[in-house]
């Protein structure tokens, strides 16, 4: 299993963390999924081997949401 935070800067209300978590939790392979709107960030528990972190990545997209990048060491990157 692969961990990874996702900055969303888009996340703004319970209705956006839901919609998200829906459209992860659909994905074959996501385990996990926790949104903070006061980070606006995205926790994902998933397995590579099924998802991808661009696939993830793009379901954010699709629910109408900038995807920022994710962090590592409370650093973005990508």
């Amino acid at each position: 299993m692969q961990n990874e935070t996702i900055s969303v800067p888009s996340i703004h209300c319970g209705n956006c963390t839901a919609s998200i978590e829906k459209a992860l939790t659909a994905l074959p392979g996501v385990t996990e999924v926790r949104s903070e709107i006061d980070n606006k960030q995205v926790h994902v528990t998933f397995d590579p081997s099924k998802v991808s972190l661009v696939k993830i990545k793009a379901a954010i997209e699709d629910e109408g949401h900038e995807v920022g990048g994710h962090e590592v060491g409370g650093h973005e990157v990508g």
